[in-house]
């Protein structure tokens, strides 16, 4: 059992936490969650004993041994499954000692605990989680010096995994990893033997993986049962009956004050006035919260194009003459949603640059409008900021014309503020440089938006303001995500990247979720009972889309006048004049009619549309 009693602890003045409790039981589950800046790095630090507490008190059972990733995995000339298999230090020892060891005694001592850890089948065990982390038999032979940091990050991932620590701690454990590594790992978490405490932003995870959620914010800490979800429905209706007991007691406050100040000076109520006054002192105040700090994206629009903006027609394309992906038939519309399924190394970072101009055919045609603008967002680039530089000097980089308050409002636009805006991004947050490079990759309001893991780094709020701003977005949007709930709620057409070729993918985002964690290689054949139809010409779905959008507006358009008429309706006032009162009637009659054959229209229009794209 975890214990944090009481504890306090402040960086430069600056308290992070004050008198903190809280108990995680053995075998437990738990997501940390909190606002960025609140300190959830910070007491991963504190449980470690990394940092010493101003405070109180945090306790784990006696040789509890705690595991994490640390920050940087360095390259060294040993194989990858080797790595891993030294992470388990126990083991290593043991089979370094029982190498020279001549005591039969201690011999037969080695060798138990050897088969009481299961020793021997560890490089099966090791090899297990790399290839759940996208290690091939081959890649787990070559050394880690071969690979980037990134991929030594799941190297370091893997060896903690598989030296399997009672207490295992994971800051953001899912942004070096693609979205078939994050389905392993939510799967493996969730069987995990151990007690679990994962700093994560990735809602699916939390969702899944956990059975509780730590919240961190005001400098306390609060243990929620459920998970993600269930936590924020919680919190909400907490926030709203604090609101509420505020509002109160606010009201409250005003009648005693208002008491007191009109009697205080009065002999007769002197008595009654001092007891108020005496009330008033004993209220405790109840604080209504903040509204969470979120900040909505602000993405300039483009023009509309006509289709297709991009189409290709058997192109290859691969690096240095090696070819990555071939024959390729496609054709993107700039009302598309697409997201780019596929294991890692399949092609789905070369498809998007392809898509995005950064790497040119070896065959066949790709045909893009005149006038389409690309915006293109990959996790690199990130890293490619100029650390020495702040945000405003890169936006007027790509703006010189623009003045300082322009400049400034489009940094605003994407949580940026005033603070941020001349802060060197070597001193931002992961979230704020990946604020900055979305900026700058949708400041020329693209018709074609490609986005290769966009939400690492960013906050759970983040998140869905980038979801909603992809909703609202009127060109074409190209996802590569581990965020599962993203694709979910952006992606209307999923594309498959898959032994060179790139198909349409025969199910949803469950199937694929299913298929992966299957091991299977390729989705098993749905069975027909008929022959499937033909398609409709992409054009007709364009149509038939248009008009599910115009018969949506209109009961859109409906719902606000039905809205105003009932305003009306409810005004004692209304009916003071009979004439007028019956003319309202009978507009509100028409609206109300209205609006039943606009919504039997508009879900007509949907269902039209749905079998025309399932065709």
């Amino acid at each position: 059992m975890l214990r944090i009693d009481d504890i306090s602890y402040s960086i430069a003045g600056r308290p992070l936490f004050e008198h903190a409790s809280a108990t995680i039981p053995d075998g437990h589950k738990v997501g940390l969650v909190g606002p960025n800046g609140a300190g959830k790095t910070t007491l991963f630090r504190l449980i470690r004993g990394e940092l010493g507490l101003d405070g109180g008190a945090i306790t784990l059972p006696p040789r509890a041994r705690i595991g994490g990733v640390a920050q940087e995995a360095p390259g060294t000339a040993t194989s990858v499954l080797e790595t891993v298999l030294e992470a388990d230090t126990e083991r290593a020892a043991l089979l370094a000692e029982s190498a020279d060891a001549t005591d039969a005694h201690r011999i037969a001592e080695i060798q138990t605990r050897l088969a009481d850890i299961d020793a021997w089948s560890a490089e099966a065990r090791a090899a297990t989680i790399l290839r759940g982390l996208g290690f091939s038999t081959e890649d787990q032979a070559r050394p880690t010096a071969d690979y980037s940091g990134g991929w030594r990050m799941r190297v370091a991932l893997a060896g903690v995994l598989f030296s399997q620590p009672d207490l295992l701690l994971l800051d953001e454990p899912t942004n070096y990893l693609d979205l078939e590594g994050a389905l392993w790992l939510e799967s493996y978490l969730a069987r995990y033997p151990h007690t679990v405490i994962v700093i994560s932003h990735d809602r699916d995870l939390l969702n899944r993986a956990v059975g509780h959620i730590l919240h961190l914010e005001d400098r306390k800490l609060v243990l929620y049962t459920g998970g993600y979800d269930t936590f924020a429905r919680t919190r909400a209706e907490k926030r709203a009956l604090q609101a509420a007991e505020a509002k109160k007691q606010e009201a409250r406050r005003a009648h005693l004050q208002s008491f007191v100040d009109r009697f205080r000076a009065k002999a007769s109520k002197a008595v009654q006035a001092q007891a108020r006054i005496k009330m008033l002192a004993k209220m405790e105040p109840i604080t209504a919260p903040e509204e969470a700090k979120f900040h909505r994206f602000s993405f300039p629009q483009p023009d509309q194009l006509s289709p297709p903006i991009v189409s290709l027609d058997g192109v290859t394309v691969g690096y240095d003459g090696r070819a990555v992906l071939r024959r390729l038939n496609l054709r993107i519309d700039q009302d598309d949603r697409i997201a780019l399924l596929g294991r890692n190394g399949q092609g789905k970072s070369t498809l998007s640059k392809l898509l995005a101009g950064r790497l040119e055919p070896m065959e066949g045609r790709m045909a893009r409008s005149g006038k389409l603008r690309i915006g293109y967002f990959a996790q690199h680039q990130v890293d490619e900021l100029e650390l020495g530089e702040t945000p405003i000097a890169h936006v007027r980089r790509l703006r010189p014309d623009e003045p300082p308050a322009k400049l400034r409002a489009r940094l605003a636009g994407f949580g940026l503020m005033e603070a941020q805006a001349e802060t060197r991004v070597g001193q931002l947050s992961g979230g704020q440089k990946a604020r900055l490079s979305l900026l700058l990759a949708t400041i020329d309001a693209p018709h074609l938006l490609i986005l290769d893991e966009p939400t690492n780094h960013l906050d759970i709020e983040s998140r869905e303001a980038l979801t909603e701003a992809l909703n609202d977005y009127t060109g074409a949007v190209v996802l590569v995500s581990h965020d599962m709930h993203l694709l979910n709620l952006v992606a209307d057409r999923l594309w498959l990247v898959d032994r060179g070729g790139v198909s349409p993918w025969q199910g949803d985002l469950d199937d694929y979720r299913r298929m992966l964690l299957a091991g299977e290689d390729k989705p098993e054949p749905k069975p027909e009972a008929k022959p499937a139809p033909r398609r409709p010409p992409r054009e007709k779905v364009l149509e038939l889309r248009a008009e599910a959008r115009r018969a949506e507006e209109r009961v859109e358009k409906l719902a606000a006048m039905l809205e105003k008429l009932d305003v009306i309706m409810a005004d004692p006032a209304t009916y003071d004049d009979a004439q007028k009162a019956e003319a309202w009637g009978r507009k509100h009659a028409e609206a109300s009619e209205a609006m039943q054959r606009a919504e039997s229209l508009w879900m007509e229009a949907l269902e039209r549309l749905e079998d025309a794209e399932r065709a």
